[in-house]
């Protein structure tokens, strides 16, 4: 989902630990290291990286501009093959169909079937491109908040992954409860208070 979408969703982060100065340059080595790599021609089904928020099928951090004001822009991209199981069964059989032509035999062993089907995925998936998903996020560096433009559960985990690998900083998602125990208006009690409270079940 885009930052200029528009109707978005966002996860709000708060970001946990110090950047090693300067800190631009630290940011961008951590996102250049784990830009997104491109696997329409590869046989991997899934990956996940970093692509610059104005150009994001065409990554280079070496020339993208990730800052703005005091904020950093960019975006995560999660690219996911996926082949119709139809399409599979299609190819398997007729893989089967002449493998057994080719023997004079009237059936495969398991392990046959198990090498053949291995073997027809890997090729279906160096043909099909994979479908790339881009998610956008802004990071108040100073404030030590993030914005991420999604709920999707997948992304948020990728994002929060990802995240602690290329900065080495924790996220903590903010929600009624962790955004009300980070205030640093609550007093002590009040605090002790929040931390008894327990959920309440709407349904016997």
């Amino acid at each position: 989902m885009g930052l200029l979408s528009t109707s978005v969703s966002i996860t709000q982060y708060r970001v946990e630990g110090q950047i090693k100065a300067p800190v631009l340059d630290t940011i961008r080595a951590g996102l250049k290291k784990h830009t997104i790599d491109e696997i329409d021609n590869e046989t991997s089904e899934q990956v996940v990286g970093w692509t610059p928020f104005e150009n994001p099928f065409t990554p280079n951090f070496d020339t993208a501009d990730i800052v703005i004001d005091t904020t950093f822009v960019f975006s995560l991209r999660i690219d996911k093959k996926s082949i119709p199981a139809k399409i599979v069964t299609k190819h398997l059989n007729l893989e089967m169909t002449r493998r057994l032509a080719e023997s004079n035999r009237d059936f495969l062993s398991r392990a046959e079937k198990k090498e053949i089907k291995e073997r027809v995925v890997n090729v279906l998936s160096t043909r099909i491109p994979a479908t790339p998903n881009v998610y956008d996020l802004t990071w108040d560096y100073e404030a030590g908040r993030l914005w991420f433009f999604t709920n999707l559960k997948s992304a948020n985990e990728a994002l929060e992954s990802l995240f602690t690998q290329s900065f080495k900083l924790s996220l903590i998602r903010l929600f009624p409860y962790t955004a009300a125990e980070f205030n640093p208006d609550l007093t002590g009690p009040e605090k002790d208070h929040l931390n008894q409270l327990k959920p309440t079940l709407f349904v016997d």
